[in-house]
């Protein structure tokens, strides 16, 4: 075989870590300082916050630490391994954001436009009376609602100021949807949440929508691309990028690769009984369903650190990555943190110094329920991913993590 033959072979494989791997000082990191990275998962392993975790740190496109710690089940002791597979919860929603932004860069999806555009039972949500009380209003409906002030956007869902499943009332009601989910359908199930009224008027505030506001975006795609949201992501993104783990539900082959969970409480991790609900070969969550492996997160992460290219594969445009990193809801409206903004479908950190996070002013990212965290740093072009399985987790952990790779940087 000639020499050009066997570059395209190699140039059109798989992105794999061997890869992509460097010597840390290649890319700017001091190797001995990257070694604090295991010290500070065990000491937070030692203290029982967590069991295990996988570490991996990026800068420039390519691998500089990938690291296993600890135990991926303590019941048998089996080590934690590099390709072990987590539940990363809302992790999967900077995927749903970026699945929404290719079909903006189509032209087929506007931000302003309103839900209902897509998902027409949606055009006419309630907001709870208890918020209309809140704000002097007193005025009654026989649904127990009043009308919101505007429709629900795009923008809004990506941002979490839609009021949709992020409150007392919204919240509880879109978690009754969740019994059954795993065997239901995005089609089926998303019609069901023009009947949970708004916790708050539409931009009103910021509030988190844990589970209501990215599954009806995994909608959006279906509806405007014509395939189920999974495989919209396997063509357009998972594909691409060699993703080749990720995915809703790890597959009944590769269940002996995923992590235990575990639920830390009064100094002991004791497993989760039943942490798979999201998990499913039907019902595609964008808002928390996605499983994935530090490795192929990683290749997403430095995508979006490459400006919406990795390795000559280009998903978006580089405005579109910083528009998805802008500060569409600032520290200043009501219920944001000071120093951190929300972008489309990440946290942005406009101050670390009030924000209390040890990354360049500018950072991205997100994190998921079970202790999952990533950020994407662009001004120094880093990638920070940390997976672990613990639902109550000490968040703490996560500064200490940014801290261990940043203190590395050398140049």
């Amino acid at each position: 075989m000639s020499a050009k033959p066997l570059l395209l072979l190699l140039a059109l494989g798989p992105l794999r870590a061997e890869s992509l791997s460097v010597k840390p000082e290649s890319v700017g990191f001091s190797e001995q300082r990257l070694t604090r990275i295991h010290e500070t998962m065990e000491r937070h392993i030692q203290a029982k916050n967590i069991s295990g975790a996988v570490t991996l740190v990026a800068r420039n496109g390519r691998i500089a630490h990938l690291q296993a710690h600890g135990s991926m089940d303590l019941e048998s002791k089996r080590a934690m391994t590099k390709d072990a597979i987590f539940r990363i919860y809302s992790m999967s929603k900077p995927v749903a954001g970026v699945a929404i932004l290719m079909l903006v860069e189509q032209g087929k999806v506007r931000l302003n436009d309103p839900v209902s555009k897509f998902i027409p039972e949606m055009a006419k949500l309630g907001v709870t009376m208890s918020e209309e009380r809140r704000e002097g209003r007193t005025e009654a409906r026989r649904s127990g609602a009043l009308p919101a002030s505007r429709e629900v956007t795009i923008q809004d869902l990506l941002t979490h100021v839609s009021g949709l499943g992020s409150g007392p009332v919204g919240g509880a009601e879109a978690m009754k949807l969740l019994a059954g989910l795993s065997a239901s359908t995005l089609a089926a199930t998303i019609p069901k949440y023009a009947a949970i009224p708004l916790d708050f008027q539409p931009g009103s505030r910021w509030s988190y929508s844990g589970l209501a506001g990215f599954d009806v975006l995994g909608r959006v795609v279906e509806v405007v691309s014509g395939s189920t949201f999974d495989q919209f992501l396997k063509e357009n993104l998972f594909g691409p990028l060699g993703m080749k783990t990720t995915a809703f539900h790890p597959g009944d082959e590769n269940w002996s690769r995923v992590a235990t969970a575990y639920h830390r409480g009064d100094g002991v991790l004791r497993e989760t009984k039943s942490p798979n609900g999201l998990q499913s070969k039907t019902y595609f969550s964008g808002a928390g369903g996605l499983v994935s492996t530090a490795e192929d997160y990683a290749h997403f992460g430095m995508m979006l650190a490459g400006g919406g290219q990795l390795n000559g594969k280009r998903l978006l445009s580089p405005k579109t990555v910083e528009l998805m990193a802008s500060a569409f809801v600032p520290d200043t409206v009501p219920g944001r943190q000071a120093g951190q903004a929300f972008g489309l479908s990440v946290r942005v950190v406009t101050d670390p110094i009030r924000a209390g996070h040890y990354v360049s002013a500018g950072s991205f990212g997100w994190d998921g329920a079970y202790g999952t965290h990533f950020w994407v740093d662009p001004k120094e072009k880093i990638v920070g991913i940390m997976m672990i399985q613990t639902d109550n987790p000490d968040r703490q952990l996560d500064r200490d993590f940014e801290n261990a790779v940043m203190q590395a940087v050398v140049e």
